[in-house]
């Protein structure tokens, strides 16, 4: 899909979108899977095309349709929400490739920490009234300060999917 997308500011429809992970654990026999229920956003995109804006998790909106499992992630072995009650990539720059794609340069921001991430989403849906944006990508917990692993159960990358749904800012 080549599609012009218009310039101007968009603000994230958080009932068209979501965001989620998935990790390995039990030594790879289970993934455990969780959707972040409460996400927030807003992105300009520039008259050169390239793009820049903020997407915002509430870390204590995870829910794995496990309690016990969502109240430990929540704790200071996970995302800490108490003290970190927000996850946000600051999105640096969002230039189209060839096709569908886009290359997204930011930061990620988890219990505090901030690290430089870039990956490749899909822009699966765009015209007048809004833009679909779908991206999965892997990061490193540890590098968040999550490093509990009891039993060294839980290893690898944390796979982040999300489908972005933005549509125009009112003026």
């Amino acid at each position: 899909m080549t599609v012009a997308v218009q310039t101007g500011t968009w603000q994230l429809d958080p009932a068209a979108s979501t965001v989620g992970l998935r990790h390995k654990t039990m030594w790879g026999l289970v993934t455990v899977k969780g959707t972040f229920t409460a996400v927030s956003g807003r992105g300009e995109v520039r008259p050169d095309g390239s793009a820049a804006g903020t997407v915002t998790l509430d870390a204590a909106s995870l829910d794995t349709k496990s309690a016990k499992r969502d109240t430990h992630l929540r704790s200071a072995d996970f995302f800490d929400a108490d003290h970190h009650p927000e996850i946000t990539l600051a999105v640096r720059g969002a230039d189209r490739l060839d096709g569908d794609g886009v290359r997204v340069t930011g930061q990620l921001t988890v219990r505090g920490i901030s690290r430089p991430l870039t990956f490749t989403a899909r822009l699966t849906d765009a015209n007048a009234e809004g833009l679909t944006l779908d991206a999965e990508f892997t990061v490193d917990r540890e590098q968040f300060g999550m490093g509990w692993n009891q039993l060294g159960m839980m290893r690898g990358l944390t796979t982040v999917t999300a489908g972005l749904r933005f549509i125009r800012a009112a003026s």
